[in-house]
């Protein structure tokens, strides 16, 4: 699937602990997402490191209703 490996590169980011947990992610959950879920994913990938990795770690809130569940599933792996 050549999205699939679209979305591999993309979660490969400058922070190491970023990498595993969107590499887990992707492994486990990717292919059960809808439509929505999939570009949610994406839009979370639009965000910086820093910012990224503080949503995933609960110390930051996103902006955007639809990440939250896609957060919680991310923080779950």
């Amino acid at each position: 699937m050549k999205n699939l490996e679209r979305i591999r590169w993309r979660s490969r980011r400058g922070l190491l602990e970023l990498d595993i947990v969107l590499a887990r992610f992707i492994d486990k959950h990717y292919a059960q997402l809808d439509e929505a879920g999939r570009r949610a994913f994406e839009e979370l990938l639009d965000t910086p490191d820093n910012p990224l990795w503080d949503m995933i770690a609960g110390r930051l809130e996103s902006t955007q209703e639809n990440h939250q569940a896609l957060l919680e599933m991310i923080r779950a792996v």
